[in-house]
């Protein structure tokens, strides 16, 4: 799914290329499921002859601000993603269309032509988007549904740690309620837990004032380096959880992370942990109170990272994917 990161991306793109151009020609497709509460017809009709103002984002949702509304409003969903022709834009891994397809794409759900030739579309490959056209988008769900934008709006670590402490829920679940904070989605999620070595399924009211200031920190960076590099996941950090998140080959990841170094990562946390443990004199009720060793009598059974097992007697590790953000 398309997280803040991608369509910030997109946003800025538009932003770049597209603002005080008059839109000349319109195609929305015939499509009920995406294109929510207005015919095709009515839809091309309120956008012609209309200026690209500006572009906005909020959480994982886009809208064009155009010279008078009605304005078009994208939830990206599953697999939405926005195409410029002739202009690289970042797409999520799973929503890229081939360059050599047909234009525009068999999977466009709008389609504009601007006043100097330049083309825009958005293509939704799984159907799960949702397109509109509102007169005021942030008066109305999704978006007057969102919590603080996580980019934006982000909160003070006092905020952040104070709202932890009254939550009773895994932490990646609340990481993944938009009404919470919008624009993170299960990628980010288990990105920033895995850096900040929080458990997902730790209960948010147990994490120390320590593990609250991580995560904030860990949040910051991971989307702002994220944004910065325009979503593009060949610049990412080699040591990030998210190459190791994508397809099941051992070996070489995207050609440049060696399986190798995942081992040396784990043998590294493995030390740590013994480490740890010695220091305390294996007293666990002077272990870390992140540590899935609290909570294994309860869910005793394995540790993944991705499709790699790790036995949780061997390391405190655990990330599971199941998660999904509905927003």
């Amino acid at each position: 799914m398309p997280e803040l990161p991608e369509v910030e991306a997109a946003r800025r793109a538009i932003e770049e290329n597209c603002l005080g151009k008059k839109i000349k020609r319109a195609i929305i497709a015939n499509d009920s499921k995406v294109i929510e509460g207005i015919s095709s017809l009515d839809f091309e009709s309120a956008l012609l002859g209309k200026t690209i103002v500006s572009a906005h984002r909020k959480g994982k949702n886009l809208w064009l601000h155009l010279d008078s509304p009605p304005f078009p409003s994208f939830q990206f969903g599953m697999a939405g993603a926005i195409y410029i022709k002739g202009v690289a834009v970042t797409k999520y891994k799973r929503s890229a269309v081939k360059d050599n397809d047909e234009w525009p794409s068999k999977y466009s759900k709008f389609f504009v032509e601007l006043d100097d030739g330049l083309e825009l579309s958005f293509t939704d490959k799984r159907r799960f988007a949702r397109v509109r056209l509102l007169k005021d988008p942030t008066s109305v769900p999704p978006i007057s549904e969102l919590g603080p934008d996580a980019l934006f709006e982000p909160m003070t670590i006092n905020e952040f740690t104070d709202s932890l402490s009254k939550k009773k829920i895994g932490i990646k679940a609340l990481l993944l309620d938009q009404s919470y904070i919008s624009g993170i989605g299960n990628w980010i999620a288990d990105e920033v837990l895995y850096q900040a070595r929080i458990h997902p399924l730790q209960i948010c009211s147990s994490l120390s004032k320590e593990n609250c200031a991580t995560l904030h920190n860990c949040i910051k960076e991971v989307i702002q380096y994220a944004v910065e590099v325009d979503a593009d996941c060949n610049r990412f950090p080699c040591d990030w959880l998210f190459h190791f998140r994508w397809g099941k080959k051992s070996g070489k990841i995207k050609g440049k992370i060696p399986l190798m170094k995942l081992i040396i990562m784990l043998k590294k946390l493995f030390l740590q942990v013994i480490e740890k443990a010695v220091e305390v004199g294996a007293d666990s009720s002077q272990f870390p109170s992140n540590w899935i060793f609290h909570s294994r009598e309860k869910k005793p059974g394995k540790a993944f990272v991705d499709d790699i097992r790790i036995c949780t007697g061997l390391a405190e590790i655990e990330w599971n994917s199941s998660y999904k953000s509905s927003r």
